[in-house]
């Protein structure tokens, strides 16, 4: 199997560096919700950042095993200061939406190339993504269920302190 062209092995860099953002983002996120006593959206908010950072190392492995170079570049600073705790999980939304195009790219990219193997490769990110943006939406769903109760933010709160650190598997697990 031949090696990534110069163009997918860039363009996987640049997700690299779009992951380890995410992670940098959610971590900010985190940091946020510390700060307005919510520890379960801070929690929430951590294990997105560990799985965002696994996401990064799987394209790393990637690029390495397909004899390509992994090259890192500086990774902007995030937003600090958020509105609410609602406004967290629509600008992760919107994130997460953002992270979806940019793999749906990858992937018209290694079609056009026919590198089968990253679009297999891939085909993970794309399911991986579908789980990201409901898993967000799923927690604004419930913001609107707990608007109108006078306790809603503190269930929502001790709902997101139940999410776990996640797992390592590898794309195809």
């Amino acid at each position: 199997m031949a090696g990534l062209s110069k163009e997918m092995e860039k363009a996987l860099n640049d997700q690299i560096n779009a992951e380890l953002y995410s992670a940098y983002l959610y971590l900010s996120m985190a940091t946020y919700c510390e700060d307005q006593r919510l520890k379960g959206f801070a929690n929430w908010m951590v294990n997105q950042s560990m799985e965002e950072m696994i996401h990064a190392k799987k394209f790393f492995d990637y690029i390495i095993e397909r004899g390509g170079r992994v090259k890192l570049a500086e990774v902007k600073a995030p937003p600090t200061e958020w509105s609410s705790a609602k406004e967290v999980f629509e600008q992760a939304l919107k994130h997460e939406e953002y992270i979806t195009s940019r793999i749906n790219d990858l992937a018209a990219l290694a079609d056009r190339e026919n590198d089968r193997a990253t679009l297999n490769m891939l085909q993970w990110f794309i399911d991986e993504q579908v789980e990201e943006e409901a898993s967000v939406q799923d927690v604004l769903d419930k913001f609107e269920l707990l608007a109108d109760h006078p306790g809603g933010m503190y269930i929502l709160d001790n709902d997101l302190m139940g999410r776990s650190a996640p797992s390592q598997a590898s794309p195809g697990e």
